[in-house]
């Protein structure tokens, strides 16, 4: 039987490389989803239990492993569900490719039922490339655009396939005549190096600096050997934005940690104090904790052109990938005699992580979240995998956690939305079946939608080969990020008809779907759990009972910052006593020996 335009695109996929695909069925994709029931395993379907959760994954895949992820959804809802996920890749740089359904091409602007106008929907989220296939002989370039674009920008690109469409006969080779595209497959990366004026002339300016401070992000992934190089021979302290945690290993003692809100006391001295910046491969947005203006010198590598010199100015921006950049900046750099600069990071990092032990250590009502961060830090299993959700999770992620080399990392970076923490670590675990990923979230995004995942893990664990996938719940009844946020940012109390949420079981639940569920509910819990956790024959679910009232503090607290806290505590919070009690303790803890 000759194929049809659904089977000629999962053939297509599969000659791509494209090995899953995470999505939800629907009417708009029944030709697609039959299809993938004919391929006979050529391409493996992982249902989610919602479609925003199937681009997460998407996008998780990709950043895991650098390939393209891909997501399916049906025409109309399914389509909408998918957007908040392929913000996250596209702000993130990522590549997914989208297929959605649509309905029939008959019917197309009759008002008919889930009839979106699809295309004008993705043009933002897909601007690079979205496509409408109304001809079969379409398919074939549509597919080959999609992912040669996706992988060349580093971004989102959709197909829309009416569902009528779907069944006709497929196209494989256009007829050879005027107005037909006759695509193929093939793509190579480029190595992309700038000038060598251009390197020579950020050498001089490294080699004139006396205090470098070395910023990386995920563009740096991948280059951590020419990271640590390059530090070694000017003497400079590493810092990290968020997407950076996995660059290089905080055992390395001149990495200052995060930089930013979620940031270390280190990594803002050292911005503040660095008289020249090198950052690589970060497109980090806050340049309140960059050096002010005029203060540093400045060097950019950055592989996309679009993000050189829009957060500090730079006297060099160098286009161009990480690795292969500093490669060439290496063999012209000179060796810092005076290791001064060096050494007093060095120390200020040494004190920082005992200030955090002691924060770790202070006591909290039932338990301190940073304690479960800090005694997870030691247990992390070789080459493990953490994502972490949005919300004051991505604090002790960013703050408490030592990464070591082989292991990877990542969250939701530019858009920071909620929810892609159980996802991300869905996708870790196919891709890398022998390897043990872990989820760090909250309770609001557990309930949101996270919750629902559960089930997924629960239908797909018994595949894997090391079944072992861990979940942190921090469930302290309270959206605390925000929560910290009124009170530091606006002045306010907590708005307790917003802010506080249910107590849910969730290793309970767990346990209902047939997974292993945990609870910490005193400090003495914490370090026999997660050994439990990491011990265990299948996946599992922690259910920390953790304070709402820990501070989140920023390593730099403005004058407005405090004033607008002392105000909301003036005003009357509910927490009032809680929460100047907790604070002190951990600001405390920067002064005390």
């Amino acid at each position: 039987m000759s194929q049809n335009v659904s089977d000629f695109l999962l053939k297509r996929l599969s000659e791509w490389n494209i090995k899953r695909i995470f999505g939800y069925p629907g009417d708009g994709i029944n030709g697609i989803m039959g299809a993938l029931d004919r391929a006979e395993g050529l391409i493996d379907f992982i249902q989610v239990r919602h479609e925003e959760n199937a681009a997460f994954m998407a996008c998780g895949h990709a950043k895991y492993t650098g390939e393209v992820g891909v997501c399916l959804a049906t025409s109309g809802p399914g389509a909408i569900h998918l957007l908040n996920g392929l913000y996250d890749a596209k702000m993130d740089h990522q590549p997914v490719v989208a297929i959605v359904g649509q309905q029939a091409r008959g019917a197309m602007g009759g008002s008919y039922q889930q009839e979106v106008d699809l295309v004008s929907l993705y043009k933002d989220v897909a601007h690079e490339y979205v496509i409408m296939v109304t001809e079969p002989s379409q398919m074939r370039h549509a597919i080959d655009r999609a992912f040669r674009i996706a992988l060349t920008e580093r971004t989102v690109t959709c197909l829309i396939i009416p569902n009528d469409l779907q069944l006709e006969k497929a196209v494989e080779t256009p007829e050879h005549k005027h107005g037909t595209i006759h695509s193929g497959m093939s793509f190579s990366k480029p190595l992309i190096v700038p000038a060598r004026e251009d390197i020579a002339k950020a050498a001089d300016i490294l080699n004139a600096g006396q205090r470098v401070a070395i910023l990386v992000g995920a563009g740096a992934n991948g280059a951590g050997k020419e990271v640590i190089e390059i530090a070694e021979l000017l003497g400079a302290g590493i810092a990290k934005a968020l997407l950076g945690k996995a660059v290089i290993s905080d055992d390395l003692p001149y990495v200052t940690g995060s930089i930013g809100l979620l940031g270390t006391s280190p990594s803002w001295d050292m911005m503040q104090e660095c008289d020249t910046l090198l950052m690589i491969g970060s497109s980090f947005p806050y340049s309140e904790f960059l050096p002010k203006e005029g203060q540093a010198r400045g060097i950019q590598i950055d592989i996309d052109g679009r993000m050189l010199n829009i957060r500090y100015p730079m006297e060099i921006s160098l286009m161009g990938d990480s690795k292969e950049t500093l490669r060439a900046l290496i063999p012209l750099v000179t060796p810092k005699q005076d290791r001064s600069w060096r050494n007093r990071i060095e120390e200020n990092i040494k004190d920082w992580w005992k200030v955090l032990e002691k924060r770790a250590m202070a006591s909290a009502h039932p338990i301190n979240p940073q304690r479960v961060f800090w005694e997870l830090s030691s247990r992390l299993p070789d080459n493990c995998i953490l994502s972490s959700d949005s919300g004051s999770s991505a604090n002790w992620f960013a703050r408490d956690l030592k990464i070591r080399y082989g292991m990877k990392a990542s969250l939701s970076g530019n858009l920071a939305t909620m929810c892609p923490g159980i996802p991300y670590t869905i996708a870790a675990k196919f891709a890398f079946p022998d390897r043990v990923p872990i989820a760090l979230i909250g309770d609001g995004a557990m309930q949101m939608l996270g919750i629902n995942e559960l089930i997924t893990i629960a239908k797909y664990w018994k595949r894997w080969s090391d079944p072992r996938l861990v979940i942190l719940v921090l469930n302290n009844q309270d959206l605390n990020q925000v929560t910290w946020e009124q009170r530091a940012m606006e002045g306010n109390p907590k708005y307790e008809a917003s802010q506080n949420i249910p107590d849910v079981p969730y290793d309970r639940y767990a346990e209902m779907l047939g997974l292993r569920g945990l609870s910490m509910e005193k400090p003495e819990d914490v370090g026999h759990v997660w050994d439990e956790a990491f011990r265990s024959d299948r996946p599992v679910v922690i259910n920390a009972h953790t304070d709402p009232n820990v501070p989140t503090l920023p390593p730099h607290i403005t004058f407005e910052q405090a004033y607008a806290f002392a105000k909301a505590m003036f005003k009357g919070d509910p927490n009032q006593l809680e929460v100047l009690t907790q604070t002190l303790k951990d600001k405390a803890q920067s002064f005390l020996p």
